[in-house]
């Protein structure tokens, strides 16, 4: 049995890495100039030619954003589902990404309004509030409510409230640089440069380690509080990291990306059926491969599919992703029934 698991295990993450490798070339391949793997290689290993820029300057750290941060969101996710039992939770869902997406719009606004511009960092923080404070409400209602399904649409309901304040500010905003904010609230990983790469990195690697560190209690948890607690699980320190945790990875992507929807629902829900496990120390970094893959293949159909018109990565993500939440639900409902 030890081994057919990880056969399976080996198995599941050949499929990720396969698909991980395919949608990198296709995503340096694909856009306004074609070009052949052959060339996209000679790049890559420091020759210049005529497309350099095009890889080394646009194409390359937007591949790059587009693996790291769906990646963290897929693990933000994972976390989420862990922390309420419940797969349906999620940033989006929890209206986590929307309050960060306010307090960013909110803050940039500011800043922009005043001559001022602001760095990867102020970002980061900026929407890691944002994420705090919708976080704080759904806490303080999970205290009054029992049933998964109100809490689920209490996030629902304040991740429109938050949508509502961030188009309104955006909309009745005077410069024209503030206005353009509107393409960021739809998500997309357009204008990525290396700095942003690079800060990124930073924040999604440590999360990523910490995380990890954290599968053991995790796993324990998983089973239930008391469980936990008789394993020797500090249960209220644990939830305060995994809060933070989760927090501050769906932050990173907000503030870089934008909201984007369905991802940190649906890739941890593939994850877990194609390794046949919860357990965290597989799962977690597979919800980081499969949100990588899931991010590149849609931001790859979102430059493609109406070029030269871009789509916002959510709509592209909510496409995909909305038709796999909806047949978790079902099935779901199905093997209780």
């Amino acid at each position: 049995m030890r081994q057919k698991r990880s056969v399976r295990y080996a198995i599941g993450y050949g499929i990720l890495a396969i698909l991980l490798c395919v949608l990198l070339i296709w995503n340096l391949n694909a856009g306004s100039v074609n070009l052949s793997v052959e060339e996209i290689v000679d790049i890559l290993a420091g020759h210049n030619t005529e497309n350099t820029a095009i890889i080394w300057e646009i194409r390359l750290p937007r591949l790059l954003a587009a693996a790291m941060l769906g990646g963290s969101l897929s693990v933000s996710g994972f976390l989420l589902q862990t922390f309420f039992a419940n797969p349906i939770a999620g940033p989006f869902v929890l209206g986590i990404s929307s309050g960060a997406k306010m307090v960013v719009a909110l803050v940039m606004i500011f800043f922009l309004g005043h001559g001022m511009i602001l760095g990867s960092a102020a970002l980061i923080v900026a929407a890691f509030a944002g994420s705090m404070i919708s976080m704080g409400f759904i806490l303080l209602i999970s205290g009054q409510v029992k049933k998964m399904s109100l809490l689920v649409i209490s996030g629902i309901m304040i991740g429109y409230i938050c949508s509502a304040i961030t188009d309104l500010v955006v909309t009745f905003a005077d410069d024209s640089n503030i206005v353009n904010l509107h393409n960021w609230s739809m998500g997309s990983f357009s204008g990525m440069n290396w700095s942003n790469v690079r800060t990124m990195a930073v924040v999604v690697f440590v999360c990523l380690v910490l995380t990890i560190l954290l599968s053991k209690p995790m796993g324990a948890y998983q089973l239930g509080e008391v469980y936990a607690q008789n394993l020797g699980v500090n249960v209220r320190l644990f939830r305060v990291q995994l809060i933070l945790l989760s927090s501050i990875l769906s932050a990173c992507v907000t503030a870089f990306a934008g909201p984007i929807s369905f991802v940190g629902i649906a890739v941890p829900h593939l994850i877990k059926s194609l390794f046949r496990t919860a357990k965290p120390l597989v799962v977690i970094p597979g919800c980081f491969l499969g949100g990588a893959v899931f991010c590149l293949f849609c931001d790859v159909l979102a430059r493609t599919a109406f070029a030269p018109t871009e789509l916002s990565i959510s709509s592209v993500t909510a496409i995909f992703g909305a038709p796999i939440v909806i047949w978790m639900m079902l099935h779901r409902s199905t093997r209780k029934g």
